[in-house]
């Protein structure tokens, strides 16, 4: 319990708190625990923008009202990024710039100085160029700086009895394309709307990469014989907007276009 105390501490020497919050595990994790340490000096911010699949969005709302904190929701409206827009290599930088920026807005506005994000000890090791913005925009970093991984906050997390402990990593819907491919509210919308079909039909954490006309589903390699029987549903995908349906042999992998 070390690591928990760590980060019990070092929310108590906050005094007042503002989380920009997803509703992933992570940032669960840290409202959770920063709501028992600091009570009603806790305010979530939710950055709302094209890149966020509306289902997230609402799933925040949800979480934050659970977890009994006040929450506020911003606009960014990222596809006025030319870097994000054009979805270049460095895009999270710039799009975290943006966001970060209307949520550190939100808090300063609300009384609220200090914001925090969910990075958490193993961010460090993978490409993460959003950290850097959020860096250099003044953010601190609770879960990194307590040293917690990400299999300690899940473990944590439902010790506590979160319903995110195992809630499947998400990523921006950029993701989705190959760098420098263009983005726009209909291409978002595109996969957007395919991946919620698959979601509704069971399939956790699946993801829908776009390739031109082709959809290239990522899923758990134990989910590939249902997917294939259900022609019902890749035809529902096709109708996205889509010429053809491919299923990825390697199955999901996270950050597979980068």
């Amino acid at each position: 319990m070390d690591k928990m105390n760590d980060l019990k501490n070092i929310l108590g020497s906050y005094k007042k708190l503002c989380v920009a919050y997803s509703g992933g595990t992570d940032s669960d994790f840290l409202l959770n625990v920063a709501k028992q340490v600091l009570n009603d000096n806790v305010l979530a911010i939710i950055g709302d923008g094209r890149m966020v699949a509306r289902k997230d969005i609402s799933d925040a709302m949800r979480l934050a009202t659970k977890a009994g904190v006040k929450y506020e929701v911003v606009k960014a409206d990222a596809l006025a990024v030319e870097e994000f827009r054009m979805n270049r290599h460095d895009r999270c930088y710039y799009c975290k710039k943006n966001i970060m920026g209307e949520v550190l807005s939100k808090a300063r506005q609300l009384g609220f100085e200090i914001v925090a994000d969910g990075k958490n000890a193993d961010d460090a090791k993978v490409y993460r160029p959003g950290a850097k913005a959020a860096e250099e925009l003044g953010l601190v970093s609770p879960l990194y700086m307590a040293g917690l991984s990400k299999e300690e906050i899940r473990r944590f997390g439902r010790q506590m009895g979160l319903e995110t402990w195992n809630k499947p990593s998400n990523s921006c819907l950029a993701t989705r394309f190959p760098y420098d491919t263009e983005l726009s509210e209909e291409l978002l919308s595109k996969v957007e709307n395919a991946e919620k079909l698959i979601s509704d039909c069971g399939f956790v954490g699946a993801r829908v990469r776009l390739h031109q006309d082709i959809a290239r589903i990522e899923l758990q390699k134990s989910d590939f014989g249902r997917f294939l029987e259900n022609e019902y549903l890749i035809e529902k995908i096709k109708n996205t907007g889509f010429k053809y349906v491919t299923l990825d042999c390697e199955g999901f992998r996270s950050g597979s276009m980068d």
